[in-house]
């Protein structure tokens, strides 16, 4: 399937300021990936182009989580090419990965609940060194709760402090290209918007982001493309704005309609 070119500025109205036609930083071609002998991806292309909130969709089982712990190195190719600023990645250890400038904020969070904050944003920073001031201050400026809990332990943090922990301690590595699975997985309504516009502030300041969410409709509208998955397919891509409007996408992701 083609990628589109990302979007020019008619194509949004609650997404992010629109990205003109800029480097491919990120790019998946025909890739499948195994469980054993169960194929949970079967020939996946997309591209991320620099600048771009780029979001997966689709139910449960789709493949999108698999998809970015496959970007990440976590999970091993079977076969197909990955691309990162025009060269292979494939293969190439997962730690070396993020010092290369790809960093994920996994489902579930996975902070080390006996660290405090700070231990926690240290982790983040390990590949490349002690963190330095404006690494803590980029991160306690998006998220100043964690600024109020320093010294507190991760594991005593509420699930949206958790959250915003772990998307701080992945920002420490300082990303090209940040992976986010599930943001707004168990949080309240409130701290779901709360997560989406840190989310857009965050690609504003310069940095591209790959989006997994089940809440769909949030993702499309901070998005500028998107991807639908089902059963480690893509079978629609298009930029974001189209997506809300279209009528299959909606019954099937977004309870029918969604407000702009």
């Amino acid at each position: 399937m083609p990628d589109p070119q990302p979007p020019t500025p008619s194509n949004f109205s609650t997404a992010p300021a629109a990205v003109e036609k800029r480097e491919r930083l990120l790019e998946l071609e025909d890739v499948h990936v195994h469980y054993g002998k169960v194929e949970a991806l079967k020939g996946i292309s997309c591209t991320v182009a620099e600048g771009e909130i780029v979001t997966l969709i689709g139910a449960n089982g789709a493949g999108k989580t698999t998809t970015l712990k496959t970007i990440s190195g976590v999970r091993p190719v079977s076969s197909g090419r990955i691309r990162f600023r025009g060269e292979s990645i494939v293969g190439v250890p997962a730690h070396r990965l993020v010092e290369m400038g790809i960093c994920q904020a996994p489902e579930g969070r996975g902070i080390f609940p006996g660290m405090t904050v700070v231990e926690n944003l240290e982790m983040g920073a390990f590949a490349r060194g002690r963190p330095s001031t404006e690494d803590y201050d980029r991160v306690y400026d998006l998220f100043p709760r964690l600024a109020e809990r320093k010294s507190q332990p991760g594991g005593t943090l509420s699930g949206g402090e958790q959250q915003m922990l772990a998307i701080g301690r992945a920002l420490m590595a300082r990303p090209t290209v940040l992976l986010l699975d599930e943001p707004s997985m168990g949080l309240a309504p409130m701290l779901v918007a709360q997560i989406f516009k840190i989310i857009t502030e965050i690609n504003q300041q310069g940095t591209t982001i790959l989006l997994v969410e089940q809440n769909a409709a949030q993702a499309l509208q901070r998005a500028h493309r998107a991807y639908v998955l089902e059963t480690g397919r893509v079978v629609k891509s298009a930029p974001a704005k189209d997506l809300l409007d279209d009528d299959a996408v909606k019954a099937a992701y977004l309870g029918g309609n969604v407000a702009h």
